[in-house]
């Protein structure tokens, strides 16, 4: 398999000089995924908060993990809401 010339260029800049990670998704508040700025590799933050490379299964349990935060802060919000109402 040949490797496009930009590519390897950028794979090769990261293996010298480490990749240039910024946020691409805020999953929660403790869990977000990263790109890296010259090769495109995603990574996320695992259980420990260390940056694991991106796989189909963390990538499924990240967009779970997003789903399930969204609706307790939908949830979170409609009760601070009717709290408010009723004051």
């Amino acid at each position: 398999m040949k490797i496009p010339p930009t590519n390897l260029v950028s794979k090769l800049y990261c293996s010298l000089f480490g990749h240039n990670y910024v946020t691409s998704k805020k999953v929660t508040h403790h869990i977000r995924e990263y790109t890296c700025t010259h090769c495109g590799e995603q990574v996320t933050t695992n259980s420990r908060g260390k940056l694991e490379v991106m796989t189909p299964k963390l990538k499924e349990i990240n967009n779970t993990l997003a789903s399930v935060h969204q609706k307790k802060n939908l949830r979170n919000n409609s009760r601070k809401n009717n709290l408010q109402a009723a004051s």
